[in-house]
């Protein structure tokens, strides 16, 4: 294993320890990703400066355009994955925000004129039974429709987010993962204003895991991800990308002892290989790099 790849995975299993960690902060979850997001900002611009980045990105503007949509789809995704976490817990979130992949899958043809293989089509047909199978007992109860709807819209602006940063190619690396953080920041900030206003509560007990959340698990991750991403293979990184949601699952049933059935259990592995085998059929036989 080379350091770019140690240093990609750490970055997903930080990302799959995000909803253990806001567990236990005791605020609503877009305060919680108000504060994620300021720290997490913070620290990136920080490190840009330290490492004497050069801002590009006015040079430009149609694509920092395409960054500013995928920034707040980001924050926008943030806030619905948070409230599914409260909602539904972090197993059934993470699987279901993680049918973003998915989405963008279907809608490549249309929007990058990539071909939808035969395996790519089955993979999305295991992904959808694997939703049915993982949610679909609660989602016919109608116990926790709303929680289920905003792991869904997360699902969504995921997509949206991927779409439009694979449009914004001149924008990279570090500055890429600063600027978006900074939308993203900014479009939780108007929405935290407008429902609150800035006046938090926190307890003592919170501020630790709110540094952890925003200075480790937002910005270390989001540097270790976006520096080491473009070393790595497209099939490397899109593969082993799932180790997220899956670490995700796991952390929540180890960590917060959140139970999955058997039936939910086989219908999260259908729904994690079908996209594993829909990226297969993406990258396979190509020795791109992202």
């Amino acid at each position: 294993m080379n350091g770019d790849f140690i240093k990609y995975t750490a970055a997903l299993l930080l990302f799959g320890s995000n909803g253990v960690v806001a567990a236990s902060i005791a605020l609503s979850s877009y305060e919680i990703v108000f504060l994620r997001t300021l720290i997490g900002s913070i620290l990136l611009i920080g490190l840009f400066l330290i490492l004497h980045g050069k801002l590009t990105v006015f040079n430009h503007m149609r694509q920092f355009a395409y960054l500013a949509v995928s920034g707040i789809a980001m924050g926008a995704g943030w806030m619905f994955l948070y409230e599914a976490y409260q909602q539904i817990g972090v197993s059934l979130s993470s699987l279901v925000y993680y049918c973003g992949p998915v989405i963008v899958m279907v809608l490549a043809p249309l929007l990058f004129r990539e071909k939808l293989t035969r395996q790519k089509t089955a993979g999305f047909f295991a992904v959808l039974l694997g939703i049915i199978l993982v949610n679909g007992q609660a989602l016919f109860a109608g116990t926790i429709s709303f929680g289920l709807f905003c792991g869904a819209m997360s699902a969504v602006m995921y997509a949206v987010m991927v779409i439009f940063t694979k449009k914004a190619t001149h924008i990279t690396g570090l500055e890429n993962s600063m600027v978006q953080l900074f939308i993203s920041f900014l479009t939780v900030a108007v929405f935290t204003g407008i429902v609150k206003g800035f006046a938090f509560e926190i307890a003592g007990e919170d501020i630790l895991p709110i540094l952890f959340l925003g200075a480790v698990n937002t910005g270390i991750g989001c540097y270790l991800y976006f520096s080491s991403i473009g070393r790595l293979d497209v099939q490397t990184v899109a593969i082993c990308g799932y180790l997220e949601p899956l670490s995700a699952v796991v952390f929540s049933v180890l960590l917060l002892g959140e139970v999955l059935f058997p039936m939910q259990i086989f219908g999260a592995v259908l729904l994690l290989g079908g996209a594993v085998l829909g990226e297969m059929s993406g990258s396979s036989g190509r020795g791109e790099k992202v």
